[in-house]
Protein backbone atom coordinates (compact mmCIF):
# COMPACT_ATOMS: atom_id res chain seq x y z
CA UNK A 1 0.00 0.00 0.00
CA UNK A 2 2.96 2.36 0.03
CA UNK A 3 6.40 2.75 -1.52
CA UNK A 4 9.06 5.18 -0.30
CA UNK A 5 11.95 6.64 -2.28
CA UNK A 6 14.18 9.71 -2.26
CA UNK A 7 14.56 12.68 -4.56
CA UNK A 8 17.83 14.18 -3.37
CA UNK A 9 17.26 15.06 0.29
CA UNK A 10 13.47 14.87 -0.01
CA UNK A 11 11.55 11.79 1.17
CA UNK A 12 8.71 10.76 -1.13
CA UNK A 13 6.06 8.11 -0.50
CA UNK A 14 3.57 6.74 -3.01
CA UNK A 15 0.28 5.94 -1.25
CA UNK A 16 -2.10 3.50 -2.91
CA UNK A 17 -5.80 4.36 -2.76
CA UNK A 18 -7.16 1.47 -4.85
CA UNK A 19 -8.51 0.61 -8.28
CA UNK A 20 -11.53 1.12 -10.49
CA UNK A 21 -12.00 -1.94 -12.71
CA UNK A 22 -13.73 -0.05 -15.49
CA UNK A 23 -15.73 -1.93 -18.11
CA UNK A 24 -14.64 -1.58 -21.71
CA UNK A 25 -16.72 0.77 -23.84
CA UNK A 26 -16.38 2.30 -27.28
CA UNK A 27 -16.20 5.85 -25.95
CA UNK A 28 -13.35 5.47 -23.46
CA UNK A 29 -10.68 6.21 -26.08
CA UNK A 30 -12.05 8.67 -28.60
CA UNK A 31 -9.72 7.66 -31.42
CA UNK A 32 -9.09 3.95 -30.74
CA UNK A 33 -11.32 0.90 -30.54
CA UNK A 34 -11.98 -1.51 -27.69
CA UNK A 35 -9.93 -4.09 -29.59
CA UNK A 36 -7.04 -1.61 -29.77
CA UNK A 37 -7.28 -1.09 -26.01
CA UNK A 38 -7.39 -4.81 -25.28
CA UNK A 39 -4.33 -5.43 -27.46
CA UNK A 40 -2.39 -2.63 -25.76
CA UNK A 41 -3.33 -3.89 -22.30
CA UNK A 42 -2.22 -7.42 -23.21
CA UNK A 43 1.10 -6.11 -24.53
CA UNK A 44 1.54 -4.17 -21.29
CA UNK A 45 1.02 -7.28 -19.18
CA UNK A 46 -2.51 -6.44 -17.96
CA UNK A 47 -5.69 -8.46 -17.94
CA UNK A 48 -7.89 -7.57 -20.90
CA UNK A 49 -11.12 -8.11 -18.94
CA UNK A 50 -11.40 -4.48 -17.84
CA UNK A 51 -9.60 -1.12 -17.85
CA UNK A 52 -7.43 -1.02 -14.68
CA UNK A 53 -7.66 2.60 -13.48
CA UNK A 54 -5.60 2.79 -10.30
CA UNK A 55 -5.27 5.74 -7.92
CA UNK A 56 -2.00 6.66 -6.17
CA UNK A 57 -1.30 9.79 -4.15
CA UNK A 58 2.13 11.26 -3.39
CA UNK A 59 3.38 12.45 0.00
CA UNK A 60 6.42 14.72 0.18
CA UNK A 61 8.35 15.08 3.45
CA UNK A 62 10.86 17.90 3.39
CA UNK A 63 12.09 19.44 6.63
CA UNK A 64 9.05 20.11 8.80
CA UNK A 65 6.64 19.98 5.87
CA UNK A 66 4.35 17.01 5.17
CA UNK A 67 2.71 17.66 1.80
CA UNK A 68 0.00 15.53 0.20
CA UNK A 69 -0.43 15.83 -3.56
CA UNK A 70 -4.05 15.05 -4.45
CA UNK A 71 -6.42 13.51 -1.94
CA UNK A 72 -7.80 10.29 -3.37
CA UNK A 73 -11.31 9.03 -3.88
CA UNK A 74 -12.47 9.13 -0.27
CA UNK A 75 -13.98 5.70 -0.90
CA UNK A 76 -16.71 7.38 -2.95
CA UNK A 77 -16.02 6.16 -6.51
CA UNK A 78 -15.19 2.47 -6.49
CA UNK A 79 -15.73 -0.37 -4.00
CA UNK A 80 -12.05 -1.24 -4.42
CA UNK A 81 -10.72 2.26 -3.68
CA UNK A 82 -10.54 4.45 -0.59
CA UNK A 83 -7.50 3.04 1.19
CA UNK A 84 -5.42 6.25 1.26
CA UNK A 85 -5.81 7.01 4.97
CA UNK A 86 -5.06 3.43 6.07
CA UNK A 87 -2.04 3.18 3.78
CA UNK A 88 -0.68 6.53 4.98
CA UNK A 89 -0.78 5.17 8.52
CA UNK A 90 0.85 1.92 7.38
CA UNK A 91 3.65 4.04 5.88
CA UNK A 92 4.16 5.77 9.24
CA UNK A 93 2.52 9.01 8.10
CA UNK A 94 -0.14 10.34 10.45
CA UNK A 95 -2.80 12.04 8.25
CA UNK A 96 -3.08 14.67 10.99
CA UNK A 97 0.56 15.62 10.33
CA UNK A 98 -0.23 16.82 6.79
CA UNK A 99 0.17 20.61 6.74
CA UNK A 100 -0.33 21.30 3.04
CA UNK A 101 -2.34 19.69 0.23
CA UNK A 102 -1.59 20.38 -3.43
CA UNK A 103 -4.36 19.67 -5.93
CA UNK A 104 -3.67 18.94 -9.59
CA UNK A 105 -7.27 19.37 -10.75
CA UNK A 106 -10.83 19.00 -9.55
CA UNK A 107 -11.90 15.60 -10.91
CA UNK A 108 -13.61 13.45 -8.23
CA UNK A 109 -10.81 10.90 -7.80
CA UNK A 110 -8.45 13.72 -6.83
CA UNK A 111 -10.64 15.79 -4.49
CA UNK A 112 -13.39 13.61 -3.00
CA UNK A 113 -10.88 12.56 -0.34
CA UNK A 114 -11.12 16.13 0.97
CA UNK A 115 -14.83 15.89 1.83
CA UNK A 116 -17.18 13.58 3.70
CA UNK A 117 -19.57 11.64 1.50
CA UNK A 118 -22.89 12.58 3.09
CA UNK A 119 -22.20 15.99 4.63
CA UNK A 120 -19.40 17.48 2.49
CA UNK A 121 -17.65 18.30 5.79
CA UNK A 122 -13.93 18.91 5.41
CA UNK A 123 -11.63 16.01 6.22
CA UNK A 124 -8.61 18.35 6.46
CA UNK A 125 -10.22 21.55 7.81
CA UNK A 126 -7.02 23.01 9.27
CA UNK A 127 -4.76 22.30 6.30
CA UNK A 128 -3.91 24.80 3.57
CA UNK A 129 -5.21 23.47 0.25
CA UNK A 130 -3.39 24.91 -2.76
CA UNK A 131 -5.25 24.77 -6.08
CA UNK A 132 -4.53 26.12 -9.58
CA UNK A 133 -6.29 29.46 -10.06
CA UNK A 134 -7.36 28.57 -13.62
CA UNK A 135 -8.90 25.30 -12.43
CA UNK A 136 -10.67 27.00 -9.54
CA UNK A 137 -12.02 29.75 -11.80
CA UNK A 138 -13.55 27.25 -14.22
CA UNK A 139 -15.31 25.00 -11.70
CA UNK A 140 -16.49 27.84 -9.43
CA UNK A 141 -17.96 29.89 -12.28
CA UNK A 142 -21.81 29.77 -12.11
CA UNK A 143 -21.86 29.59 -15.91
CA UNK A 144 -19.99 26.25 -15.83
CA UNK A 145 -23.02 24.52 -14.34
CA UNK A 146 -25.13 25.49 -17.33
CA UNK A 147 -22.49 24.43 -19.86
CA UNK A 148 -21.91 20.94 -18.50
CA UNK A 149 -23.95 17.87 -19.49
CA UNK A 150 -26.53 16.68 -16.98
CA UNK A 151 -24.28 13.80 -15.93
CA UNK A 152 -21.61 16.25 -14.75
CA UNK A 153 -23.88 18.78 -13.01
CA UNK A 154 -23.81 17.02 -9.59
CA UNK A 155 -20.00 17.23 -9.58
CA UNK A 156 -20.06 20.94 -10.40
CA UNK A 157 -22.66 21.57 -7.71
CA UNK A 158 -20.61 19.68 -5.14
CA UNK A 159 -17.42 21.55 -6.01
CA UNK A 160 -19.22 24.88 -5.81
CA UNK A 161 -20.56 23.93 -2.38
CA UNK A 162 -17.15 22.87 -1.05
CA UNK A 163 -13.82 23.95 -2.54
CA UNK A 164 -15.33 27.14 -3.93
CA UNK A 165 -16.44 28.19 -0.43
CA UNK A 166 -13.76 26.85 1.92
CA UNK A 167 -11.59 29.54 3.50
CA UNK A 168 -8.48 27.34 3.70
CA UNK A 169 -8.13 27.17 -0.11
CA UNK A 170 -5.27 29.17 -1.64
CA UNK A 171 -5.42 29.86 -5.38
CA UNK A 172 -2.11 30.01 -7.24
CA UNK A 173 -1.33 30.06 -10.94
CA UNK A 174 1.69 29.89 -13.21
CA UNK A 175 5.03 28.28 -12.42
CA UNK A 176 5.04 29.45 -8.83
CA UNK A 177 6.84 27.83 -5.90
CA UNK A 178 4.19 26.56 -3.49
CA UNK A 179 6.49 24.89 -0.93
CA UNK A 180 10.26 24.64 -0.51
CA UNK A 181 11.55 22.82 -3.59
CA UNK A 182 8.06 22.36 -5.10
CA UNK A 183 6.71 24.44 -7.99
CA UNK A 184 3.56 24.35 -10.08
CA UNK A 185 3.90 23.12 -13.65
CA UNK A 186 0.79 24.07 -15.68
CA UNK A 187 -0.25 21.32 -18.10
CA UNK A 188 -3.72 22.22 -19.30
CA UNK A 189 -5.99 20.08 -21.44
CA UNK A 190 -7.12 17.23 -19.24
CA UNK A 191 -9.08 19.96 -17.46
CA UNK A 192 -8.90 23.73 -18.03
CA UNK A 193 -6.38 24.24 -15.23
CA UNK A 194 -4.76 20.81 -14.84
CA UNK A 195 -1.40 21.28 -13.14
CA UNK A 196 1.59 19.05 -12.38
CA UNK A 197 4.10 19.67 -9.60
CA UNK A 198 7.87 19.79 -10.00
CA UNK A 199 9.88 18.63 -6.99
CA UNK A 200 13.59 19.42 -6.97
CA UNK A 201 16.47 18.65 -4.64
CA UNK A 202 20.03 19.18 -5.82
CA UNK A 203 20.29 17.70 -9.30
CA UNK A 204 17.33 15.35 -8.77
CA UNK A 205 13.83 16.09 -10.09
CA UNK A 206 10.43 14.50 -9.67
CA UNK A 207 7.46 15.50 -11.81
CA UNK A 208 4.20 14.60 -10.09
CA UNK A 209 2.21 14.54 -13.31
CA UNK A 210 -1.37 14.15 -12.12
CA UNK A 211 -3.45 13.05 -15.11
CA UNK A 212 -1.14 14.15 -17.91
CA UNK A 213 -1.68 10.54 -18.95
CA UNK A 214 -3.87 7.70 -17.81
CA UNK A 215 -2.73 4.03 -17.85
CA UNK A 216 0.81 3.77 -19.29
CA UNK A 217 0.07 0.67 -21.40
CA UNK A 218 -2.55 2.73 -23.22
CA UNK A 219 -1.63 6.40 -23.16
CA UNK A 220 2.13 6.46 -22.57
CA UNK A 221 2.70 3.86 -25.25
CA UNK A 222 0.19 5.71 -27.47
CA UNK A 223 0.40 9.41 -26.52
CA UNK A 224 -1.89 10.35 -29.41
CA UNK A 225 -4.82 8.41 -27.97
CA UNK A 226 -7.47 10.69 -26.44
CA UNK A 227 -9.17 9.51 -23.26
CA UNK A 228 -12.78 10.52 -22.73
CA UNK A 229 -11.75 12.26 -19.49
CA UNK A 230 -9.62 14.82 -21.37
CA UNK A 231 -11.78 17.94 -21.68
CA UNK A 232 -9.56 19.42 -24.42
CA UNK A 233 -8.00 16.32 -26.00
CA UNK A 234 -5.78 18.12 -28.51
CA UNK A 235 -4.25 20.37 -25.84
CA UNK A 236 -3.95 17.40 -23.49
CA UNK A 237 -1.98 15.49 -26.11
CA UNK A 238 0.27 18.47 -26.82
CA UNK A 239 1.14 18.90 -23.13
CA UNK A 240 1.45 15.14 -22.61
CA UNK A 241 4.09 14.85 -25.31
CA UNK A 242 5.88 17.99 -24.08
CA UNK A 243 6.02 16.71 -20.51
CA UNK A 244 7.24 13.27 -21.57
CA UNK A 245 9.94 14.88 -23.71
CA UNK A 246 10.99 17.04 -20.79
CA UNK A 247 11.17 14.04 -18.46
CA UNK A 248 13.31 12.14 -20.99
CA UNK A 249 15.64 15.09 -21.62
CA UNK A 250 16.08 15.90 -17.92
CA UNK A 251 16.24 12.30 -16.71
CA UNK A 252 13.53 13.23 -14.21
CA UNK A 253 11.62 10.71 -12.15
CA UNK A 254 7.88 10.92 -12.80
CA UNK A 255 4.84 9.97 -10.77
CA UNK A 256 1.55 9.38 -12.58
CA UNK A 257 -1.70 9.28 -10.64
CA UNK A 258 -3.00 6.35 -12.71
CA UNK A 259 0.34 4.63 -13.36
CA UNK A 260 -0.31 1.63 -11.13
CA UNK A 261 1.83 0.83 -8.12
CA UNK A 262 4.42 2.02 -7.50
CA UNK A 263 3.42 4.97 -9.63
CA UNK A 264 6.93 6.41 -9.94
CA UNK A 265 9.68 5.69 -12.45
CA UNK A 266 11.24 6.97 -15.64
CA UNK A 267 9.88 7.80 -19.07
CA UNK A 268 11.80 6.50 -22.08
CA UNK A 269 11.27 7.12 -25.77
CA UNK A 270 9.95 4.00 -27.50
CA UNK A 271 9.44 4.26 -31.26
CA UNK A 272 6.57 6.65 -31.94
CA UNK A 273 5.51 6.52 -28.31
CA UNK A 274 7.04 6.25 -24.88
CA UNK A 275 7.53 3.63 -22.19
CA UNK A 276 7.12 3.94 -18.43
CA UNK A 277 9.76 2.07 -16.42
CA UNK A 278 8.64 1.82 -12.77
CA UNK A 279 10.99 2.08 -9.83
CA UNK A 280 12.07 -1.36 -8.69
Amino acid sequence: GYHSYAIGDIDVTAIYDGIWEKSHDDGFIRNATVDDARAALEEGGHSTDFIPIEFTQTVIRSGDEVILIDAGTGGQLSPKAGAMMDNMKAAGIDPASVNKILVSHFHPDHVFGLMEKETNAQIFPDVEIIVPETEYAFWSDPATLEKMPDSAKPLVQRLQATLAKWDNVTRVDGEREVAPGISMLPAYGHTPGHTAYLVGSGSDELIVMGDISNIPALFVANPGWHAVFDMNPELAEQNRRAMFDRAVADGATVAGYHFGFPNAGKIEKDGDGYAFVPLS
